[in-house]
């Protein structure tokens, strides 16, 4: 008798015991750790750009090639060393590029780009050397200079601080240069005239930096181009280049018209400068 009461007894805790683990509230399933998206600047990407670019030390030299026009230009009639300066704002341009980030977040940056920008800077200048008699007419002269664009192809070394990237970058430049001289006698005749239009090719290199736009941004809430081409971000950028297109002798030649007007003359000039652009490029890959 006492066993099945202690029997009964022990079913009924174990039932009740049952019963209260029933009542206790299930422990939630654990999160799902989901990692944070880092930004890398590996991908390609392409964009456009605004600039302004001005000349630095360009000069251009002249010298007599006999020994008449080497006395016009010792005396000052020709000019025998002007300096050429240009400026100018406003100019567009495009380009592309790929960047390979070594660590995503911060970390170093390699690249190449290849950009043209449509300069278009231009200067024409007035010469008036002496006269060739005592009283007589002045000798003017006229140069001019233009570059009407600037290609580079460029590679790019940097630093990443996550969605900032500084840079600096080098390599090769071309552009189409446009060089003239025309030389007049005392009654106004073009007696000497010599011209260069071609393109020339040297070196570039400058550094700059560039801000991608985060996702959250209200900027990027407009991006429906970048969008519509499956770009996977935005990014700002300002970038500094100087050029150097190296110098080219021109033949300036006696064109026969006037008296007198014998020999010839050679004109050096030389295109170097300086380009600062603000633009923006849409990036491909990554985030």
């Amino acid at each position: 008798m006492i066993a099945k009461l202690l029997l009964a007894g022990t079913a009924s805790i174990l039932l009740a015991g049952a019963a209260s683990a029933a009542d206790l509230p299930r422990r939630a399933a654990p999160p799902v750790f989901v990692p944070v998206p880092v930004f890398t600047w590996t991908g390609f990407y392409l964009g456009t750009h605004s600039s302004y670019a001005w000349s630095d030390n360009q000069t251009i030299r002249t010298t007599g090639n006999e020994l008449n026009t080497r006395d016009n230009v010792t005396a000052n009639r020709r000019p025998g060393t002007f300096r050429s300066e240009q400026d100018g704002i406003g100019n567009v341009g495009g380009g592309v590029g790929y960047n390979y980030q070594f660590t995503p977040g911060s970390g170093f940056v390699v690249g190449l780009n290849a950009d043209v920008t449509w300069t278009d800077i231009s200067k024409s200048y007035a010469y008036f050397g002496p006269s060739s008699t005592v009283g007589g007419p002045l000798n003017p002269a006229n140069l001019r200079q233009r570059l009407d664009y600037l290609g580079t192809v460029q590679g790019r070394v940097g630093y990443a601080f996550d969605t900032v990237l500084v840079y600096g970058t080098g390599g090769f430049a071309y552009g189409n240069v446009n060089y003239g001289a025309n030389f007049f006698n005392g009654a106004g005749a073009l007696a000497y005239a010599g011209r260069y239009n071609d393109m020339e090719t040297g070196y570039a290199y400058g550094g700059g930096v560039e801000w991608a736009i985060p996702t959250d941004s209200f900027l990027n809430r407009f991006n429906f181009i970048g969008s519509f081409i499956g770009a996977s971000a935005i990014t700002l950028k300002a970038e500094y280049l100087h050029y150097d297109l190296g110098s080219r002798n021109v033949l300036v030649n006696n064109t026969g018209l006037g008296a007198p007007s014998t020999g010839s003359y050679t004109s050096r000039f030389s295109t170097e400068g300086n380009l600062i652009k603000a633009g923006f490029n849409y990036k491909f890959g990554g985030l």
